[in-house]
């Protein structure tokens, strides 16, 4: 089994999920703010769930995964960011690569906590993977986002559809 590190930025525990943090984690994914660019429609406390066993799961698979962010300053759970490989049914395919994510509790937004925390995910991926390939995909209307992807150095490689949404696909 996978160790899952942890990584401390300026602002923020980067750690393994706990059980403990699955209401705050079933809380965020019900937010309309929240799921608007993934997917469009809250999540059920089932597919949370889901989502939240698949996050740890994924470090099993892959010796990487999503990280629960933490706030230093209030102990709270605010997000989670780091890898998947989801085997997405998509144009180019992002199958091998560590695809690059995040999201954020909007009580965290605008203070550049997503780009602290996927730059920290970042460095750790280049040390540990130095070969894979890193992208993310993001909804075309998701302008935080994608602004987060160009201060972290992704680049557009192309634009198409996904599950009826319009996305970019971006590299680093």
């Amino acid at each position: 089994m996978q160790t899952v590190p942890q990584i401390e930025t300026e602002r923020l525990i980067l750690r393994p999920y706990r059980r403990d943090d699955f209401a705050p984690y079933a809380a965020l994914f019900a937010d309309p703010m929240v799921t608007r660019f993934i997917g469009g429609v809250p999540f059920s406390r089932e597919q949370a769930w889901t989502r939240f066993l698949r996050q740890v799961g994924m470090w099993h698979y892959f010796g990487f995964g999503f990280f629960a962010l933490q706030d230093k300053e209030t102990g709270a759970f605010i997000g989670e960011a780091g890898f998947h490989d989801l085997h997405r049914v998509i144009v180019p395919s992002l199958e091998g690569t560590m695809e690059t994510g995040w999201a954020l509790s909007p009580r965290a937004a605008g203070r550049g906590l997503a780009t602290e925390a996927v730059a920290a995910a970042l460095r750790w991926g280049e040390q540990q993977f130095p070969n894979m390939k890193r992208t993310c995909i993001i909804d075309l209307e998701n302008h935080a986002s994608l602004r987060v992807a160009a201060k972290l150095h992704f680049h557009e490689v192309k634009r198409t559809t996904y599950h009826g949404a319009n996305v970019i696909i971006c590299e680093r």
